[in-house]
């Protein structure tokens, strides 16, 4: 009787052990092993009005004439074409430019990028072999570059902005000659590769984590870690995109016993450090990029142990 009830303790023991040291699961996901020390978040400073760092207000309307085109100097992307009221355009990776000049931005989508019209439109500052349109399903016609359709971006709120770039990994700023803005020139040697996850020193903000590619990885103060889940969904994973799972020999200054994976309620798998899901931000239009830090007062940069930067 003795040895049944020390064995009955030894396994509420083991039980006990093992509920400290898991991230736990939910319907929505499932997780692996928790390192010791992860915390729940305290309450998150209410963002109701603006969740995911959207802003509000609007670019040009979307029929606004495109008039005479312009080529502005950007700091960081290098030459990009504007309408004549100054606002960027932007190509979509998704599109076509030969054999025809196709566009699959329709519906919602072009109302988040507006297509540039083509009615009055002049070539300006872009070479004039360059300049052409297409007729859209609805019978307007749309400005093309080098063949690409370009648009506006609904969440440029003022001439000179680029808060497309980058958007979704497939919209960016348009060059004269119709390429992406921001692209390496060519000749330009290679940077090196980055580890799939990796520590690095930003002289604001310290030493913070990055993904393969270089982009900055933040963490949402809605998500939990015990259980585990992710509660950016929907209209937020337009602008933060859940990292992706890497191998332990990938990582360099992080401590893989830190890192699990998370199954998001779609099936997908997402990176987690202490069993926080990790996100990169559109908005960082290159690598080493931190606009999303405190966006919302809801999101923020990690340090390589998975704690918040603020």
């Amino acid at each position: 009787m003795m040895n049944l009830r020390k064995l009955t303790l030894a396994g509420a023991a083991t039980a006990l052990l093992l509920g400290a040291t898991a991230c736990g699961t939910q319907a929505s996901g499932k997780t692996d092993a928790k390192p010791a020390g992860a915390q729940v978040p305290a309450a998150a400073p209410s963002a109701a009005a603006d969740p995911y760092g959207y802003g509000d207000g609007a670019a040009a309307p979307a029929g606004a004439a495109s008039g005479p085109l312009a080529v502005r100097t950007d700091a960081k992307l290098g030459q990009v074409v504007t309408d004549s009221a100054g606002f960027t355009l932007y190509r979509f990776d998704k599109d076509t430019a030969k054999p025809a000049s196709t566009s699959a931005c329709s519906g919602d989508c072009a109302k988040t990028w507006p297509p540039a019209p083509a009615k009055g439109v002049a070539a300006g500052a872009v070479p004039a072999g360059a300049l052409g349109s297409l007729k859209r399903a609805d019978g307007t016609e749309q400005v093309t570059i080098a063949g690409w359709p370009v648009y506006r971006f609904a969440k440029d709120t003022a001439p000179g902005q680029t808060n497309g770039q980058g958007v979704g990994g497939t919209w960016f700023a348009v060059t004269p000659e119709g390429k992406k803005a921001g692209a390496p020139a060519a000749g330009q040697p290679e940077q090196p590769a980055l580890p799939a996850l990796s520590a690095t020193d930003d002289k604001t903000l310290g030493k913070i984590l990055r993904d393969g590619k270089g982009r900055t990885l933040y963490r949402f103060t809605k998500d939990t870690a015990w259980p585990m889940k992710s509660n950016c969904e929907g209209a937020c994973l337009d602008k933060w995109k859940p990292a992706q799972p890497v191998d332990a020999d990938k990582v360099e200054g992080v401590d893989p016993k830190l890192l699990s994976t998370y199954t998001r309620a779609d099936g997908t798998k997402q990176l987690a450090i202490d069993c926080w899901p990790l996100y990169w931000f559109t908005g960082d239009q290159n690598p080493g990029d931190t606009a999303g830090q405190g966006v919302g007062g809801t999101w923020f940069t990690v340090t390589p142990q998975g704690k918040l930067v603020k």
